[in-house]
């Protein structure tokens, strides 16, 4: 059985800092592309940040560039986000999700799974 479980989220006040985590079971979590989105009340899912199976290759989302860092662990099934600088409209619900693709992409429709999420609340 599938089953990505993210942790990590809470409130915190602008310019902190949050890591966010996922573990991963079911599936063979090397061979997939992972991603972090993000959904805030009365929006669409959006993609945040997107990482290739080995790693190595990363895209994100202009909002986040330069202060979301996504990584991952092959050997421990986990995915993570590293959230900086954090600014009250970076609040939401954040998933996250294996892809099939090795193309890494940030359109949720190209994500196979996706976690239950956990929020994350950035007061100004």
């Amino acid at each position: 059985q599938v089953q990505l479980v993210e942790s990590g989220g809470g409130s915190v006040q602008a310019g902190g800092s949050l890591t966010l985590f996922c573990t991963a079971s079911g599936f063979t979590y090397s061979l997939y592309s992972m991603g972090w989105f993000r959904q805030a009340p009365g929006k669409e899912r959006e993609g945040v940040a997107g990482l290739s199976p080995g790693g190595s290759r990363t895209s994100y989302a202009d909002s986040v560039k330069g202060r979301f860092t996504i990584s991952r662990d092959n050997a421990k099934n986990t995915l993570f986000l590293q959230m900086n600088s954090l600014k009250p409209e970076d609040t939401a619900m954040y998933y996250c999700a294996a892809s099939s693709s090795p193309r890494y992409p940030l359109q949720p429709y190209e994500y196979n799974y996706w976690g239950q999420g956990t929020q994350v609340t950035v007061s100004s």
